[in-house]
């Protein structure tokens, strides 16, 4: 989430309300050039890395924390952060080395025990809503001495390991200021500036604003950010996110601006809109045990009755006007190791004869009665309309009887992790550019989405394509994995894939910087 994840993805935000020198091109008093003001829907879960598995929360973890590995930007290769260097010294053990001296914001060493203290902590307090779903095949980590960190994997020649360690659930926190065994409050993590990264937060308004400062001790990937302040403000309404990145009165505008008005804001010479591939993508999750059926045959067929009734290039044409596409699994084509099995079973456009098959065959009632929930501002402004769409589309074939419903982002993640939702919405930003992240995540037992979908057989194709170390027979198992998930099981409906996008003042550069398949949303490359 990355639902990234998550992706997992969003803030809360606020009526909007002006800034006295945001946007206008002040300079900062340190020298770094025009101060920049970011914009955002997005909604922040936490400031506490264990808690937090969404866009919203890693906008703020990718300026403030460090890792072990990041990824540059453009890049999908991990390289060395905080380390020095990182490689397997056995096919179980991956070892990192420190770079010398590092410390946090507050003046506290940043050492091997903080890095095995951050692991530890993700792993033992495994928040149901937080990333360490990520680190299921780390056994245990340990720090010999202050600058060496080795990571003993469950699984040998782990192929995402690598790549893991940029994610949320490896920022590397500060073990005087964490508590081991529970989530801080924001307030709590902001007081105790605990920073490493290239920004530390210097005023903080949860969701309403926050303003970063470049960090004079950050040792580490990225250099000296090119901007010494940056702002983000937070939005509640989307209209009002556009309206003042075409006005002028932001100069970035990241997450999320409806489709239309994207398609607006291309025909406006004030701004630029900038596009590229991002890999996000967006499900119908079933919760294995309160969806409609009586008995698991019947579950199934009705989970796919609905994958074959639902009409993906409709959504993504009349709905998002071409800035998201049909998906046909859980994992985009354009990622390595992406297949199209819905597209291959079943075909690409919806087929109510098939559904009704589907139903008959497992002596389904019909119509079914489909309780669908969603959230109406954490994935977009389009989410009203497209959920509409889609009970539109499943009604329009007879079957299906939805009850849709909306719910607060904030209340939502506690009730569809709590059984609360027998179908919900989800979206997902990938962790890490490799398909294991759109897999892993979801379909191993006690996964991220918590629907009770677990089964020895997709577990076992999960382990075989995790540790393959030839490329190709990688990319054989990972096709079998998404064939053998839609063909067999169908716990999610795949409906979209999309692509970052960013609206920019003209004189804001280096913005195409930092779009990428990392979904990490870089300050430091920004200026003005």
């Amino acid at each position: 989430m990355r639902a990234k994840r998550v992706a997992a993805a969003g803030f809360a935000g606020l009526a909007v309300f002006a800034i006295a020198g945001c946007g206008s091109g002040k300079t900062n008093d340190s020298g770094g050039g025009a101060g920049i003001l970011v914009g955002t829907t997005d909604k922040v879960t936490s400031l506490d890395p264990a808690k937090a598995y969404d866009n919203g929360s890693l906008l703020v973890e990718t300026q403030v924390y460090q890792f072990l590995m990041n990824f540059a930007p453009g890049e999908t290769v991990p390289k060395p952060d905080a380390a020095d260097k990182c490689g397997f010294t056995s096919p179980t053990v991956y070892s990192c080395t420190l770079k010398p001296g590092l410390k946090f914001a507050n003046g506290d060493p940043l050492t091997a025990q903080s890095v095995k203290f951050s692991f530890d902590r993700m792993v033992s307090i495994n928040d149901p809503q937080g990333p360490a779903v990520l680190l299921d095949n780390l056994d245990h980590t340990d720090a010999p001495d202050d600058k060496t960190v080795n990571f003993t994997l469950k699984k040998a020649n782990d192929q995402t390991f690598p790549s893991i360690l940029p994610t949320q659930a490896a920022a590397i926190v500060d073990e005087k200021v964490f508590a081991k065994d529970r989530v801080l409050t924001d307030d709590e993590v902001v007081k105790g500036k605990p920073f490493s990264g290239p920004y530390t937060i210097s005023s903080y308004d949860q969701n309403k604003l926050a303003e970063f400062k470049s960090n004079p001790d950050y040792n580490g990937l990225f250099g000296k950010p090119k901007t010494d302040t940056v702002t983000v403000k937070y939005y509640a309404e989307a209209a009002n996110l556009k309206l003042d990145v075409q006005q002028g009165n932001i100069d970035v505008a990241w997450h999320t601006l409806s489709a239309t008005d994207l398609d607006s804001l291309k025909g406006n010479d004030k701004v630029t809109v900038h596009q590229a591939p991002g890999g996000d993508t967006r499900y119908i999750v079933f919760n294995l045990n309160t969806q409609p059926g009586g008995n698991p045959a019947q579950k199934l067929a009705i989970r796919k009755a609905v994958s074959t009734s639902v009409d993906r290039d409709a959504l993504a044409t009349n709905v998002f006007k071409g800035t998201w596409a049909p998906l046909y699994s859980p994992v985009p084509k354009g990622v390595a190791g992406g297949t199209e099995p819905i597209k291959d079973i079943y075909g690409a456009k919806p087929n109510k004869d098939m559904a009704a098959k589907f139903l008959a065959d497992a002596g389904v009632a019909t119509p079914v009665e489909l309780n669908l929930q969603y959230t109406s501002e954490h994935y977009g402004p389009s989410s009203s309309e497209e959920y509409a769409a889609i009970k539109s589309q499943l009604e329009a074939t007879g079957l299906f009887k939805v009850n849709l419903q909306s719910t607060e982002w904030v209340a939502y993640q506690k009730a569809r992790s709590t059984d609360g939702y027998p179908m919900f919405q989800f979206g997902w930003f990938p962790d890490y550019p490799d398909a294991d992240d759109y897999l892993r995540p979801f379909f191993t037992e006690d996964n991220f989405l918590r629907n009770h979908f677990g089964d020895p057989k997709i577990t076992a194709e999960l382990n075989a394509e995790l540790t393959e170390q030839d490329p190709a027979k990688r990319a054989t198992a990972l096709a079998t994995v998404q064939h053998d998930l839609m063909a067999d099981y169908m716990p999610i409906v795949p409906l979209l894939t999309g692509n970052q996008i960013a609206v920019a003042g003209k004189n804001v550069q280096n913005v195409d910087a930092t779009l990428d398949p990392t979904s990490k949303f870089r300050f430091g490359v920004l200026s003005k």
